[in-house]
């Protein structure tokens, strides 16, 4: 199977990074591919230009190019990004608006009635979403509810085709310590090997 993985954090030490090097090594070590994207190490341009909606060759931004044939040759795409303010990060939601689009990720047919619905057109079937926040759980769902839950699976994922979804939220990060981190990377294994067991 062909993994991507995309991370949206811009610390290097963060923890974000040690989940995605975490999935990296499990996927592998279950003898898979691994299509990598640290955006911000890219320096991804978020911006949506003029000809982004475009699937002509000629008019696709070489920086996407790569995004592209990464995200409809996967069989699993795992997106790794903390929550800030109940969204992701903007290079993120960046990376949505760009590569997400009709003709690659979706497209609008007819129904019987003549309406137009979205029908997914990627490959990949499992979609995983790893958060990181330094909110309570308790505090969260009295006061913020949980938006990521409903942009990720019903509004990206589902949208685009991909059926399989799961989200872990990993809480309270900034008063968590080795030990407890160590516990959610060990998690993180035993997640890969769930969805992308030794090939």
């Amino acid at each position: 199977m062909n993994v991507l993985i995309i991370l949206g954090h811009p610390d290097n030490n963060s923890f974000n990074h040690a989940l995605a090097e975490t999935c990296i090594t499990q996927i592998q070590n279950n003898g898979h591919s691994v299509y990598f994207h640290d955006l911000y190490k890219e320096q991804f341009n978020p911006l949506l230009g003029e000809c982004n909606n475009s699937t002509n060759e000629l008019e696709i931004a070489e920086d996407i190019k790569n995004h592209y044939f990464d995200l409809i040759n996967s069989d699993g795409i795992i997106i790794i990004h903390p929550n800030w303010w109940g969204q992701p990060p903007a290079i993120v939601k960046g990376w949505i608006d760009r590569v997400l689009i009709p003709d690659v990720a979706y497209q609008f047919v007819k129904d019987e009635r003549g309406e137009d619905f979205p029908k997914g057109l990627l490959k990949a079937k499992i979609g995983l979403v790893l958060n990181t926040s330094n909110t309570s759980k308790d505090i969260e769902d009295k006061l913020y509810k949980d938006p990521l839950e409903t942009i990720w699976e019903k509004r990206i994922f589902n949208f685009c085709g991909v059926s399989q979804f799961e989200r872990r939220n990993f809480r309270v990060v900034k008063d968590s310590n080795m030990s407890q981190r160590l516990n959610w990377l060990a998690e993180v294994r035993l997640l890969m090997d769930s969805y992308f067991p030794k090939a």
